[in-house]
Protein backbone atom coordinates (compact mmCIF):
# COMPACT_ATOMS: atom_id res chain seq x y z
CA UNK A 1 0.00 0.00 0.00
CA UNK A 2 2.76 2.33 0.86
CA UNK A 3 4.51 1.60 -2.87
CA UNK A 4 1.05 2.60 -4.21
CA UNK A 5 1.37 5.91 -2.44
CA UNK A 6 4.41 6.53 -3.51
CA UNK A 7 4.38 5.59 -7.05
CA UNK A 8 2.64 8.88 -9.18
CA UNK A 9 2.84 5.93 -12.53
CA UNK A 10 1.34 3.41 -10.38
CA UNK A 11 -1.68 5.55 -8.73
CA UNK A 12 -2.45 7.37 -12.21
CA UNK A 13 -2.28 3.75 -14.26
CA UNK A 14 -4.62 1.87 -11.75
CA UNK A 15 -6.64 5.12 -12.03
CA UNK A 16 -6.85 4.99 -15.82
CA UNK A 17 -7.69 1.41 -15.39
CA UNK A 18 -10.24 2.64 -13.35
CA UNK A 19 -11.44 5.03 -15.17
CA UNK A 20 -11.85 3.16 -18.62
CA UNK A 21 -14.07 0.65 -16.41
CA UNK A 22 -16.01 3.08 -14.97
CA UNK A 23 -17.03 4.75 -18.57
CA UNK A 24 -17.11 1.15 -20.16
CA UNK A 25 -20.04 0.17 -17.65
CA UNK A 26 -21.34 3.59 -18.31
CA UNK A 27 -21.30 3.45 -21.66
CA UNK A 28 -22.77 0.16 -21.61
CA UNK A 29 -25.31 1.38 -19.71
CA UNK A 30 -26.23 4.28 -21.73
CA UNK A 31 -26.48 1.92 -24.87
CA UNK A 32 -29.09 -0.22 -22.71
CA UNK A 33 -31.12 2.94 -22.29
CA UNK A 34 -30.98 4.34 -25.51
CA UNK A 35 -31.78 0.72 -27.60
CA UNK A 36 -34.65 0.27 -25.05
CA UNK A 37 -36.14 3.22 -26.47
CA UNK A 38 -35.00 2.74 -29.96
CA UNK A 39 -36.43 -1.14 -29.91
CA UNK A 40 -39.76 0.21 -28.65
CA UNK A 41 -40.26 3.02 -30.69
CA UNK A 42 -38.70 0.97 -33.65
CA UNK A 43 -41.79 -1.75 -32.74
CA UNK A 44 -44.02 0.66 -32.55
CA UNK A 45 -43.02 2.37 -36.26
CA UNK A 46 -43.26 -1.30 -37.88
CA UNK A 47 -46.80 -2.50 -36.09
CA UNK A 48 -48.29 1.17 -36.61
CA UNK A 49 -48.85 0.60 -40.78
CA UNK A 50 -50.12 -3.22 -40.15
CA UNK A 51 -52.28 -2.04 -37.21
CA UNK A 52 -54.00 0.42 -38.91
CA UNK A 53 -54.52 -1.32 -41.92
CA UNK A 54 -56.23 -4.73 -40.12
CA UNK A 55 -58.18 -2.07 -38.15
CA UNK A 56 -59.73 -0.06 -41.18
CA UNK A 57 -60.08 -3.26 -42.83
CA UNK A 58 -62.09 -4.98 -40.03
CA UNK A 59 -64.18 -1.86 -39.44
CA UNK A 60 -65.46 -2.03 -43.16
CA UNK A 61 -66.98 -5.40 -42.30
CA UNK A 62 -70.10 -4.84 -42.31
CA UNK A 63 -71.37 -6.61 -39.05
CA UNK A 64 -69.80 -7.60 -35.72
CA UNK A 65 -69.28 -11.22 -36.68
CA UNK A 66 -68.32 -10.26 -39.71
CA UNK A 67 -65.58 -8.86 -38.07
CA UNK A 68 -64.78 -11.60 -35.23
CA UNK A 69 -64.56 -14.45 -38.56
CA UNK A 70 -62.55 -12.04 -40.77
CA UNK A 71 -60.12 -11.60 -37.68
CA UNK A 72 -60.26 -15.66 -37.64
CA UNK A 73 -59.40 -15.84 -41.13
CA UNK A 74 -55.96 -13.57 -41.08
CA UNK A 75 -55.41 -15.11 -37.48
CA UNK A 76 -55.05 -18.52 -39.30
CA UNK A 77 -53.04 -17.17 -42.04
CA UNK A 78 -51.00 -14.70 -39.78
CA UNK A 79 -50.51 -17.49 -37.07
CA UNK A 80 -50.95 -14.77 -34.94
CA UNK A 81 -53.69 -14.31 -31.89
CA UNK A 82 -55.92 -11.68 -33.24
CA UNK A 83 -58.99 -10.33 -30.91
CA UNK A 84 -61.14 -7.68 -29.25
CA UNK A 85 -60.33 -6.39 -25.68
CA UNK A 86 -62.39 -4.84 -23.83
CA UNK A 87 -60.86 -1.33 -23.19
CA UNK A 88 -62.08 -1.64 -19.45
CA UNK A 89 -59.04 -4.56 -19.30
CA UNK A 90 -56.31 -2.00 -20.15
CA UNK A 91 -55.03 0.93 -18.35
CA UNK A 92 -53.47 3.25 -20.35
CA UNK A 93 -51.25 6.20 -20.29
CA UNK A 94 -52.08 9.49 -21.49
CA UNK A 95 -49.18 9.17 -23.97
CA UNK A 96 -51.04 5.77 -25.19
CA UNK A 97 -53.88 7.03 -25.04
CA UNK A 98 -53.40 10.02 -27.33
CA UNK A 99 -52.02 7.17 -29.79
CA UNK A 100 -54.66 5.37 -30.03
CA UNK A 101 -56.97 8.29 -30.62
CA UNK A 102 -54.90 9.47 -33.20
CA UNK A 103 -55.35 6.00 -34.67
CA UNK A 104 -51.62 4.46 -34.00
CA UNK A 105 -50.84 1.60 -32.77
CA UNK A 106 -49.56 1.16 -29.09
CA UNK A 107 -46.99 -1.90 -28.18
CA UNK A 108 -46.30 -3.38 -24.99
CA UNK A 109 -43.58 -5.61 -24.72
CA UNK A 110 -42.35 -8.29 -21.92
CA UNK A 111 -39.01 -8.17 -22.30
CA UNK A 112 -39.14 -11.79 -19.91
CA UNK A 113 -41.24 -13.59 -22.44
CA UNK A 114 -40.05 -12.10 -25.33
CA UNK A 115 -43.97 -11.12 -26.26
CA UNK A 116 -45.12 -8.34 -27.61
CA UNK A 117 -49.34 -7.28 -27.27
CA UNK A 118 -50.19 -4.72 -29.99
CA UNK A 119 -53.22 -2.64 -29.49
CA UNK A 120 -54.88 -0.72 -31.82
CA UNK A 121 -58.38 1.70 -32.09
CA UNK A 122 -61.44 0.57 -34.66
CA UNK A 123 -64.22 3.00 -35.88
CA UNK A 124 -67.48 2.12 -34.71
CA UNK A 125 -66.17 -0.40 -31.72
CA UNK A 126 -65.93 2.14 -28.65
CA UNK A 127 -65.87 -0.06 -25.95
CA UNK A 128 -63.18 -2.41 -27.60
CA UNK A 129 -59.51 -2.37 -28.79
CA UNK A 130 -58.13 -4.55 -31.66
CA UNK A 131 -55.67 -6.51 -30.09
CA UNK A 132 -52.37 -8.73 -31.95
CA UNK A 133 -49.91 -10.88 -29.85
CA UNK A 134 -46.64 -11.34 -31.53
CA UNK A 135 -44.08 -13.98 -29.75
CA UNK A 136 -42.00 -14.10 -33.50
CA UNK A 137 -41.88 -12.64 -36.90
CA UNK A 138 -41.99 -15.27 -39.31
CA UNK A 139 -41.60 -14.75 -43.43
CA UNK A 140 -44.96 -15.68 -44.12
CA UNK A 141 -46.58 -12.42 -41.56
CA UNK A 142 -43.95 -10.21 -43.12
CA UNK A 143 -45.43 -11.71 -47.37
CA UNK A 144 -48.93 -11.08 -45.50
CA UNK A 145 -48.29 -7.21 -44.90
CA UNK A 146 -48.21 -6.13 -48.47
CA UNK A 147 -51.84 -8.57 -49.10
CA UNK A 148 -53.67 -7.03 -46.26
CA UNK A 149 -52.71 -3.45 -47.97
CA UNK A 150 -53.56 -5.12 -51.35
CA UNK A 151 -56.96 -6.10 -49.63
CA UNK A 152 -57.22 -1.93 -48.06
CA UNK A 153 -56.62 -0.85 -51.53
CA UNK A 154 -59.49 -2.83 -52.87
CA UNK A 155 -62.13 -0.36 -51.31
CA UNK A 156 -60.73 1.89 -53.70
CA UNK A 157 -60.84 1.33 -57.48
CA UNK A 158 -59.35 3.63 -59.70
CA UNK A 159 -57.58 5.97 -56.38
CA UNK A 160 -55.12 3.07 -55.30
CA UNK A 161 -52.42 5.58 -55.31
CA UNK A 162 -54.33 8.34 -53.73
CA UNK A 163 -55.16 5.54 -50.61
CA UNK A 164 -51.65 5.08 -50.54
CA UNK A 165 -50.81 8.74 -49.87
CA UNK A 166 -53.10 8.38 -47.04
CA UNK A 167 -51.65 4.97 -45.62
CA UNK A 168 -48.14 6.54 -46.12
CA UNK A 169 -47.87 8.34 -42.73
CA UNK A 170 -49.05 5.53 -40.85
CA UNK A 171 -45.74 3.51 -42.31
CA UNK A 172 -42.27 3.83 -41.15
CA UNK A 173 -41.17 2.54 -44.69
CA UNK A 174 -42.17 3.66 -48.34
CA UNK A 175 -45.19 2.10 -50.06
CA UNK A 176 -45.09 2.75 -53.69
CA UNK A 177 -46.19 1.12 -57.04
CA UNK A 178 -43.26 0.62 -59.56
CA UNK A 179 -42.47 -1.03 -62.67
CA UNK A 180 -40.93 -4.61 -62.75
CA UNK A 181 -37.62 -3.13 -64.77
CA UNK A 182 -37.21 -0.83 -61.73
CA UNK A 183 -36.91 -3.01 -59.60
CA UNK A 184 -33.75 -5.12 -60.53
CA UNK A 185 -35.32 -8.63 -59.82
CA UNK A 186 -33.79 -12.01 -60.99
CA UNK A 187 -35.45 -14.26 -63.98
CA UNK A 188 -36.82 -16.57 -61.01
CA UNK A 189 -38.41 -13.28 -59.04
CA UNK A 190 -39.92 -12.22 -62.17
CA UNK A 191 -41.37 -15.82 -62.99
CA UNK A 192 -42.92 -15.88 -59.81
CA UNK A 193 -44.76 -12.77 -59.94
CA UNK A 194 -46.17 -13.15 -63.39
CA UNK A 195 -47.30 -16.65 -63.41
CA UNK A 196 -48.79 -16.45 -59.26
CA UNK A 197 -50.60 -12.79 -59.35
CA UNK A 198 -50.99 -13.70 -55.30
CA UNK A 199 -47.15 -14.22 -55.25
CA UNK A 200 -45.32 -12.19 -52.49
CA UNK A 201 -41.88 -12.06 -52.78
CA UNK A 202 -38.96 -10.69 -50.27
CA UNK A 203 -36.08 -8.96 -51.39
CA UNK A 204 -32.87 -8.60 -49.46
CA UNK A 205 -30.43 -5.85 -49.14
CA UNK A 206 -27.30 -5.77 -47.00
CA UNK A 207 -25.79 -2.23 -47.81
CA UNK A 208 -22.76 -0.70 -45.93
CA UNK A 209 -24.74 2.53 -46.00
CA UNK A 210 -25.74 3.94 -42.54
CA UNK A 211 -28.85 2.64 -43.45
CA UNK A 212 -27.65 -1.39 -43.57
CA UNK A 213 -29.59 -4.58 -44.04
CA UNK A 214 -33.07 -4.23 -45.82
CA UNK A 215 -35.92 -5.95 -46.40
CA UNK A 216 -38.49 -5.44 -49.13
CA UNK A 217 -42.08 -7.52 -49.97
CA UNK A 218 -43.24 -7.27 -53.62
CA UNK A 219 -46.26 -8.45 -54.38
CA UNK A 220 -48.62 -8.13 -57.46
CA UNK A 221 -51.69 -6.13 -58.14
CA UNK A 222 -53.96 -6.47 -61.17
CA UNK A 223 -55.57 -3.55 -60.39
CA UNK A 224 -52.97 -1.08 -61.54
CA UNK A 225 -51.47 -2.66 -65.29
CA UNK A 226 -47.58 -3.13 -64.95
CA UNK A 227 -47.56 -2.48 -61.80
CA UNK A 228 -46.25 -4.31 -58.57
CA UNK A 229 -46.96 -3.12 -55.01
CA UNK A 230 -43.64 -2.62 -52.61
CA UNK A 231 -43.03 -2.34 -49.02
CA UNK A 232 -39.92 -0.98 -48.27
CA UNK A 233 -37.16 -0.94 -47.91
CA UNK A 234 -37.26 -1.25 -44.85
CA UNK A 235 -34.35 -1.46 -42.15
CA UNK A 236 -33.75 -4.12 -40.11
CA UNK A 237 -33.25 -2.98 -36.55
CA UNK A 238 -29.11 -1.97 -36.13
CA UNK A 239 -28.43 -2.50 -32.36
CA UNK A 240 -25.18 -0.20 -32.25
CA UNK A 241 -25.66 1.84 -35.60
CA UNK A 242 -23.05 4.54 -36.27
CA UNK A 243 -24.61 7.35 -34.27
CA UNK A 244 -24.99 6.22 -31.78
CA UNK A 245 -21.69 4.46 -31.76
CA UNK A 246 -19.82 8.01 -32.83
CA UNK A 247 -21.94 9.54 -30.21
CA UNK A 248 -20.98 6.80 -27.03
CA UNK A 249 -17.37 6.94 -28.60
CA UNK A 250 -17.34 11.04 -27.92
CA UNK A 251 -18.88 11.04 -24.77
CA UNK A 252 -16.75 8.20 -23.47
CA UNK A 253 -13.81 10.37 -25.23
CA UNK A 254 -14.78 13.20 -23.36
CA UNK A 255 -15.37 11.47 -19.87
CA UNK A 256 -11.99 9.63 -20.29
CA UNK A 257 -10.10 13.10 -20.88
CA UNK A 258 -11.87 14.88 -18.10
CA UNK A 259 -10.76 12.04 -15.85
CA UNK A 260 -7.49 11.57 -16.98
CA UNK A 261 -7.33 15.78 -16.59
CA UNK A 262 -8.58 15.17 -12.62
CA UNK A 263 -6.02 12.83 -12.26
CA UNK A 264 -3.04 14.90 -13.33
CA UNK A 265 -4.52 17.97 -12.04
CA UNK A 266 -3.40 17.40 -8.18
CA UNK A 267 0.31 16.53 -9.97
CA UNK A 268 0.00 19.69 -11.65
CA UNK A 269 -0.48 21.87 -9.36
CA UNK A 270 2.20 20.67 -6.74
CA UNK A 271 4.82 20.85 -9.47
CA UNK A 272 3.34 24.26 -9.77
CA UNK A 273 4.10 25.14 -6.24
CA UNK A 274 7.54 23.72 -6.89
CA UNK A 275 7.96 25.81 -9.77
CA UNK A 276 6.84 28.87 -8.16
CA UNK A 277 9.32 28.04 -4.93
CA UNK A 278 11.97 27.45 -7.70
CA UNK A 279 11.14 31.00 -8.88
CA UNK A 280 11.41 32.70 -5.66
CA UNK A 281 14.72 31.37 -5.22
CA UNK A 282 15.93 32.57 -8.04
CA UNK A 283 14.54 36.24 -7.17
CA UNK A 284 16.87 35.63 -4.07
CA UNK A 285 13.95 34.43 -1.27
CA UNK A 286 15.91 31.87 0.29
CA UNK A 287 13.22 31.35 3.09
CA UNK A 288 10.94 29.87 0.79
CA UNK A 289 9.68 26.26 2.07
CA UNK A 290 7.24 23.62 -0.47
CA UNK A 291 3.96 22.47 1.64
CA UNK A 292 4.46 18.47 1.77
CA UNK A 293 1.38 16.92 0.84
CA UNK A 294 1.25 13.17 0.77
CA UNK A 295 4.40 10.78 -0.04
CA UNK A 296 4.98 10.56 -3.58
CA UNK A 297 7.78 11.43 -5.92
CA UNK A 298 6.38 15.05 -6.09
CA UNK A 299 6.30 14.91 -2.38
CA UNK A 300 9.87 13.47 -2.37
CA UNK A 301 10.75 16.40 -4.87
CA UNK A 302 9.45 19.34 -2.18
CA UNK A 303 11.33 17.33 0.56
CA UNK A 304 14.53 17.52 -1.49
CA UNK A 305 14.00 21.33 -2.54
CA UNK A 306 13.37 22.34 0.56
CA UNK A 307 16.24 20.36 2.14
CA UNK A 308 18.11 21.86 -1.08
CA UNK A 309 16.88 25.35 -0.28
CA UNK A 310 17.79 24.75 3.82
CA UNK A 311 21.43 23.72 2.84
CA UNK A 312 21.89 26.56 0.51
CA UNK A 313 20.76 29.10 2.96
CA UNK A 314 22.91 27.14 5.59
CA UNK A 315 25.86 27.45 3.13
CA UNK A 316 25.39 31.52 2.93
CA UNK A 317 24.91 32.05 6.88
CA UNK A 318 28.09 29.92 7.33
CA UNK A 319 30.00 31.49 4.16
CA UNK A 320 28.63 34.45 5.89
CA UNK A 321 30.29 34.04 9.31
CA UNK A 322 33.23 32.11 8.24
CA UNK A 323 33.99 35.67 6.33
CA UNK A 324 33.69 37.16 9.89
CA UNK A 325 35.21 34.72 12.02
CA UNK A 326 38.17 34.29 9.79
CA UNK A 327 38.90 37.88 9.13
CA UNK A 328 38.83 37.78 13.15
CA UNK A 329 40.91 35.18 13.69
CA UNK A 330 43.82 36.11 11.11
CA UNK A 331 44.42 39.34 12.60
CA UNK A 332 46.01 38.45 16.16
CA UNK A 333 49.01 36.32 14.43
CA UNK A 334 48.87 38.72 11.41
CA UNK A 335 49.39 41.24 14.02
CA UNK A 336 52.12 39.44 15.97
CA UNK A 337 53.91 38.79 12.64
CA UNK A 338 53.84 42.79 12.04
CA UNK A 339 54.85 42.72 15.23
CA UNK A 340 57.60 40.62 15.23
CA UNK A 341 59.02 41.84 11.94
CA UNK A 342 59.16 45.45 13.52
CA UNK A 343 61.10 44.11 16.42
CA UNK A 344 63.43 42.48 14.27
CA UNK A 345 64.21 46.00 12.65
CA UNK A 346 64.27 47.26 15.88
CA UNK A 347 67.06 45.41 17.42
CA UNK A 348 70.86 44.47 16.52
CA UNK A 349 71.09 42.09 19.80
CA UNK A 350 71.33 38.27 17.88
CA UNK A 351 69.83 36.27 20.65
CA UNK A 352 66.76 38.64 20.22
CA UNK A 353 66.72 38.19 16.90
CA UNK A 354 66.36 34.42 16.78
CA UNK A 355 63.90 34.52 19.80
CA UNK A 356 61.34 37.01 17.69
CA UNK A 357 62.33 34.78 14.36
CA UNK A 358 61.07 31.49 16.07
CA UNK A 359 57.92 33.34 17.59
CA UNK A 360 57.19 34.52 13.76
CA UNK A 361 58.00 31.22 12.68
CA UNK A 362 55.10 29.59 15.43
CA UNK A 363 52.96 32.70 14.50
CA UNK A 364 53.05 31.40 10.68
CA UNK A 365 52.62 27.64 11.54
CA UNK A 366 49.38 29.04 13.87
CA UNK A 367 48.47 30.57 10.19
CA UNK A 368 49.16 27.33 8.12
CA UNK A 369 46.95 25.37 10.85
CA UNK A 370 44.16 27.89 10.72
CA UNK A 371 43.88 27.54 7.09
CA UNK A 372 44.55 23.65 7.18
CA UNK A 373 41.42 24.06 9.93
CA UNK A 374 39.40 26.78 7.85
CA UNK A 375 40.23 24.68 4.20
CA UNK A 376 38.25 20.87 6.27
CA UNK A 377 35.47 23.03 7.44
CA UNK A 378 35.03 24.36 4.11
CA UNK A 379 34.79 20.95 2.61
CA UNK A 380 32.97 19.41 4.83
CA UNK A 381 30.67 22.56 4.84
CA UNK A 382 29.96 23.41 1.31
CA UNK A 383 29.57 20.05 -0.70
CA UNK A 384 29.86 16.33 -1.08
CA UNK A 385 33.53 15.38 0.29
CA UNK A 386 35.31 12.61 -1.13
CA UNK A 387 34.70 9.74 1.32
CA UNK A 388 36.35 6.63 0.92
CA UNK A 389 34.46 3.96 3.16
CA UNK A 390 36.46 1.08 3.98
CA UNK A 391 36.01 -1.65 7.18
CA UNK A 392 37.42 0.12 10.18
CA UNK A 393 38.52 -1.71 13.57
CA UNK A 394 36.84 0.71 15.79
CA UNK A 395 39.58 -0.36 18.72
CA UNK A 396 42.69 0.65 16.29
CA UNK A 397 41.23 3.95 15.66
CA UNK A 398 40.97 4.43 19.92
CA UNK A 399 44.48 3.05 20.65
CA UNK A 400 46.06 5.43 18.07
CA UNK A 401 44.46 8.34 19.34
CA UNK A 402 45.27 7.17 23.10
CA UNK A 403 48.67 6.70 22.40
CA UNK A 404 48.85 10.12 20.10
CA UNK A 405 47.84 11.89 23.43
CA UNK A 406 50.14 9.79 25.87
CA UNK A 407 53.21 12.25 25.58
CA UNK A 408 51.43 15.19 25.95
CA UNK A 409 48.84 14.69 28.53
CA UNK A 410 50.99 15.83 31.53
CA UNK A 411 49.78 14.14 34.50
CA UNK A 412 46.10 14.13 32.71
CA UNK A 413 44.92 10.45 32.98
CA UNK A 414 43.30 8.60 29.71
CA UNK A 415 41.61 5.56 30.88
CA UNK A 416 39.93 3.18 28.00
CA UNK A 417 37.20 0.90 27.34
CA UNK A 418 37.73 -0.73 24.28
CA UNK A 419 35.58 -3.04 21.85
CA UNK A 420 37.15 -6.33 20.60
CA UNK A 421 39.69 -6.50 18.14
CA UNK A 422 36.56 -8.11 15.18
CA UNK A 423 34.44 -4.81 15.75
CA UNK A 424 34.61 -3.05 12.71
CA UNK A 425 32.32 -0.63 10.79
CA UNK A 426 32.47 1.13 7.48
CA UNK A 427 34.05 4.88 7.77
CA UNK A 428 36.49 6.92 6.41
CA UNK A 429 39.52 6.46 7.94
CA UNK A 430 41.01 10.07 8.53
CA UNK A 431 38.07 11.50 9.39
CA UNK A 432 37.35 8.70 12.03
CA UNK A 433 40.56 9.21 13.55
CA UNK A 434 40.29 13.07 13.51
CA UNK A 435 36.33 12.96 15.29
CA UNK A 436 38.44 11.11 18.20
CA UNK A 437 41.70 12.89 18.26
CA UNK A 438 39.19 15.82 18.76
CA UNK A 439 36.96 14.36 21.35
CA UNK A 440 40.40 13.91 23.11
CA UNK A 441 42.02 17.36 22.80
CA UNK A 442 39.19 19.13 23.53
CA UNK A 443 38.50 16.50 26.88
CA UNK A 444 42.44 16.91 28.19
CA UNK A 445 41.76 20.41 27.50
CA UNK A 446 39.00 21.14 29.77
CA UNK A 447 39.14 17.80 32.44
CA UNK A 448 40.13 18.10 35.87
CA UNK A 449 42.07 15.18 36.45
CA UNK A 450 40.75 11.57 33.75
CA UNK A 451 39.87 11.40 30.40
CA UNK A 452 37.15 7.88 29.66
CA UNK A 453 37.72 6.72 26.18
CA UNK A 454 35.00 3.72 24.49
CA UNK A 455 33.62 2.91 21.40
CA UNK A 456 31.78 -0.29 20.37
CA UNK A 457 28.33 -1.07 18.47
CA UNK A 458 24.84 -0.89 19.47
CA UNK A 459 21.75 -1.81 17.52
CA UNK A 460 23.56 -2.18 13.98
CA UNK A 461 25.19 1.79 14.84
CA UNK A 462 28.83 2.01 15.61
CA UNK A 463 29.44 4.43 18.41
CA UNK A 464 32.69 6.34 20.09
CA UNK A 465 32.73 8.29 23.10
CA UNK A 466 34.76 10.35 25.06
CA UNK A 467 34.27 11.67 28.68
CA UNK A 468 35.70 14.47 31.34
CA UNK A 469 35.89 14.62 34.59
CA UNK A 470 35.56 18.71 34.02
CA UNK A 471 32.93 21.61 34.65
CA UNK A 472 30.82 19.86 31.83
CA UNK A 473 28.59 22.15 29.57
CA UNK A 474 25.38 23.77 30.74
CA UNK A 475 22.86 22.46 28.56
CA UNK A 476 21.87 25.72 26.88
CA UNK A 477 25.22 25.69 25.39
CA UNK A 478 25.08 22.10 24.30
CA UNK A 479 23.93 22.77 20.89
CA UNK A 480 26.21 25.94 20.37
CA UNK A 481 29.54 24.06 21.05
CA UNK A 482 28.79 22.88 17.64
CA UNK A 483 28.88 25.93 15.68
CA UNK A 484 31.82 27.10 13.61
CA UNK A 485 34.07 29.68 15.79
CA UNK A 486 31.55 28.83 18.57
CA UNK A 487 33.91 29.87 22.05
CA UNK A 488 31.37 29.27 25.18
CA UNK A 489 34.51 31.13 26.85
CA UNK A 490 35.11 33.89 23.87
CA UNK A 491 38.48 33.16 24.13
CA UNK A 492 40.36 33.34 20.90
CA UNK A 493 44.05 33.07 22.66
CA UNK A 494 46.54 30.58 21.98
CA UNK A 495 46.18 29.68 25.89
CA UNK A 496 42.56 27.98 25.55
CA UNK A 497 43.64 26.14 22.19
CA UNK A 498 41.81 25.75 19.37
CA UNK A 499 40.01 27.98 16.67
CA UNK A 500 36.34 26.95 17.50
CA UNK A 501 36.64 24.96 14.32
CA UNK A 502 36.58 20.98 15.64
CA UNK A 503 32.92 20.45 16.83
CA UNK A 504 32.04 21.82 13.90
CA UNK A 505 33.75 19.43 12.08
CA UNK A 506 33.23 16.62 13.83
CA UNK A 507 29.46 17.47 13.37
CA UNK A 508 29.61 17.53 9.46
CA UNK A 509 32.09 14.10 9.55
CA UNK A 510 29.14 12.79 11.19
CA UNK A 511 26.45 14.20 9.16
CA UNK A 512 28.58 12.62 6.01
CA UNK A 513 28.97 9.51 7.89
CA UNK A 514 24.89 9.14 7.91
CA UNK A 515 25.49 9.70 11.20
CA UNK A 516 25.06 12.55 14.58
CA UNK A 517 26.69 13.63 17.23
CA UNK A 518 25.59 14.57 20.56
CA UNK A 519 26.74 16.08 23.92
CA UNK A 520 25.27 15.44 27.43
CA UNK A 521 26.54 14.53 30.80
CA UNK A 522 29.00 12.15 31.64
CA UNK A 523 27.06 9.14 34.11
CA UNK A 524 30.65 8.25 35.46
CA UNK A 525 32.56 11.45 35.61
CA UNK A 526 30.26 13.99 35.83
CA UNK A 527 31.99 16.19 33.29
CA UNK A 528 31.05 16.42 29.51
CA UNK A 529 30.51 13.23 27.43
CA UNK A 530 30.91 13.56 23.85
CA UNK A 531 28.96 11.00 21.55
CA UNK A 532 29.20 10.01 17.53
CA UNK A 533 26.91 7.47 15.99
CA UNK A 534 26.80 6.34 12.55
CA UNK A 535 25.61 3.19 10.73
CA UNK A 536 28.01 0.25 10.42
CA UNK A 537 27.40 -0.26 6.79
CA UNK A 538 27.01 2.92 4.49
CA UNK A 539 24.66 1.53 1.97
CA UNK A 540 21.85 0.75 4.13
CA UNK A 541 19.07 3.49 4.71
CA UNK A 542 18.99 3.16 8.36
CA UNK A 543 17.18 5.80 10.92
CA UNK A 544 19.60 7.29 14.23
CA UNK A 545 17.94 6.72 17.19
CA UNK A 546 19.26 7.19 20.65
CA UNK A 547 21.93 4.32 21.47
CA UNK A 548 22.88 3.27 24.91
CA UNK A 549 26.76 3.93 26.11
CA UNK A 550 26.94 -0.27 25.77
CA UNK A 551 30.72 -1.36 25.51
CA UNK A 552 31.28 -4.77 23.53
CA UNK A 553 34.25 -5.74 25.54
CA UNK A 554 37.43 -4.88 27.27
Amino acid sequence: MSTFKQSIFLRIYAGLVCLVALVAILAYIIVQVINYQRAQDYREQMADGVAHVIAEVVARQPTVQSQKDWLADVSRVLELDLNFVPRTEINLSRTERNRLQDHHAIVRYDASKAIGDIYAQVDGQPNVYLHMQVDKLTEVQIKMIPILVLEDLTYFPGAEQQRLKELQPYFSYPLAFKKLSELNLDMDQLSRLRTDKTQTILLYRDSATMQGTTISAVSAYTNVPNRVLVLGPVPIFNWLPFKVFAGITLFSLFLLIMGVYFLILPLERKIGKVRKALNRVRKGSLDTRVTIEGSDEVANLGISFNMMTDHIQRLIEAQQELTRAVSHELRTPVARVRFGMEMLTDTDDYDARISQMEMIDKDIEELNKLIDEIMTYAKLEQGTPSLHFENVVIKDVLQQVIGEFDRIKKDKIISSQLPAQDITAEAEYRYLHRVVQNFVGNALRYCNSTVRVSGGIEDGFAYVCVEDDGAGIPEKDRAKVFEAFARLDDSRTRASGGYGLGLSIVSRIAYWFGGRVEVDQSPLLGGARFTMTWPIRQSSKQTMHPQKKVVTSE
